[in-house]
């Protein structure tokens, strides 16, 4: 998929247009920001944004992110985590002590 971004108040107008009349090749639309499929066409629309609106529109290629893509320990986290008996309580405080990822770790850990 394409992601379009819209910086501008301009860029988003046009954005929200393209999206209106182009609704084949839009995948999701966010306000300022669509993902587009990626098709030519999806290409075409969102390479003449940048044409008209210049760095004021960024785009980027998004691959889809399926669970199987996180390692085991990730997804074992998650799910104890959304087991617990207090759902007030933050990841931080739940992992101490216990045998989880370490919030610090993973936040300086690439995928």
């Amino acid at each position: 998929m394409i992601l379009v971004v819209a910086h501008s108040r301009a860029g988003r107008r046009d954005l929200r247009n393209v999206c209106r009349s182009h609704e084949d090749c839009v995948v999701r639309q966010f306000g300022r920001a669509a993902l587009f499929s990626a098709t030519e066409f999806g290409a075409f629309q969102a390479l003449r944004l940048r044409e008209k609106h210049g760095l004021d529109i960024q785009l980027g290629r998004v691959e889809p992110f399926e669970p199987v893509d996180a390692p085991t320990r990730l997804r074992e986290a998650a799910r104890r985590y959304e087991d617990r008996d207090e759902p007030s309580t933050p990841y931080r405080q739940f992992a101490s002590g216990r045998d989880l990822p370490d919030p610090d770790e993973m936040c300086g850990a690439d995928l």
